[in-house]
């Protein structure tokens, strides 16, 4: 049995070497000149076909990145747009600031603490780095693109309409702390930007629609009265989504206006441009209660879609 065994030993110590041969024969084989079964003219000749292969894989590549690139103008407009020329998105989102906590950046809640100043610090912050392309002094608003605009008088070609900060009043400034240690605290609307979109404002009060707040509808009714037409503009609307919540949000007002001026639109990627903005001041909330509260956008051609979040803005309020 103990001679069996040593046969055994020797017999795999065999296959062993047997196979650290055929390796090494393959790695280099001395009879036929070839390394990993391959000889020096034929790597040579495959390696010539792999070099030829990705050099024109990459310029294949480049001359697409090329022309791709012809149809982009990084400072201006794109060079083609569907249909009418008009703008690629068809109805317009709206964003609000300030935005919650970095930790919380998937939340729509703004929450503090009334009078207690570190807490509102980072809300306070938000909203003043927001609003700092739009002060007085800053390169943005007094750019050789922006002029001062109005009904009668529109921006010309590569001209951007001005937008201060001064322009908003009550609580909602900077140097109110946007009205967070005083209760009444302001938020900021603004239209995503689409390149030549333009809105279809309302130019009559028989045009508004059913579902338009009595409260924004009698507005318009009255500039209607006083003025004899409606102004030129995409209107706001903020309410509590509920009843609860309506009875909680309290007397809401809008700076400067309650919309955006038409005449800011459309947008053309032209230098120095700020969308417009609406401040938006909760001048008596009721603390300790979570209040729903959804912004609107009123215009002809703009569609509301709670789903989608198109035309409107959703957001939280709780004052502790």
């Amino acid at each position: 049995m103990a001679d069996t065994g040593n046969d055994g030993g020797g017999g795999y110590m065999k296959r062993q070497e047997d196979r650290d041969d055929t390796f090494a024969t393959f790695l280099w084989n001395s009879n036929t000149k070839q390394f990993m079964g391959r000889t020096g003219t034929s790597w040579f000749k495959i390696g010539v076909f792999y070099i030829i292969f990705y050099i024109f894989l990459a310029g294949w590549f480049a001359v697409m990145m090329t022309v791709f690139y012809q149809t982009l103008d990084t400072n201006f407009l794109p060079k083609y747009t569907p249909g009418d020329g008009g703008s690629l998105l068809r109805n317009p989102a709206m964003g609000f600031r300030p935005l919650p906590r970095q930790e919380n950046v998937e939340s729509t809640l703004i929450w503090y603490k009334n009078g207690d100043n570190e807490d509102i610090k980072h809300w306070v912050e938000s909203l003043d780095k927001f609003i700092e392309p739009y002060e007085g002094t800053s390169e943005v608003t007094s750019g050789q693109h922006v002029t001062d605009c109005s009904e009668d008088k529109l921006p010309q070609e590569n001209e951007v309409c001005r937008f201060e900060d001064k322009w908003l009043k009550g609580k909602c400034q900077k140097a109110e702390s946007w009205g967070y240690n005083r209760e009444s605290p302001c938020i900021i609307l603004k239209l995503n930007k689409m390149i030549r979109w333009e809105p279809d404002v309302y130019t009559s009060h028989d045009e508004l629609p059913s579902n338009m707040p009595q409260s924004l509808q009698n507005i318009i009714r009255d500039y209607n009265s006083t003025e004899g037409k409606v102004p030129k503009m995409i209107w706001v609307s903020c309410q509590g989504e509920n009843p609860a919540d309506q009875e909680y949000i309290g007397p809401i007002t809008y700076y400067p206006w309650q919309g955006f001026p038409a005449y800011f639109f459309p947008y053309m990627n032209t230098p120095g441009y700020l969308s417009p903005i609406v401040a938006v001041q909760f001048e008596r909330p009721m603390s300790n209660v979570l209040i729903n509260i959804e912004c609107r956008a009123w215009a002809k051609n703009i569609v509301h879609d709670r789903k989608n979040r198109l035309g409107l803005v959703h957001f939280e309020l709780l004052k502790d």
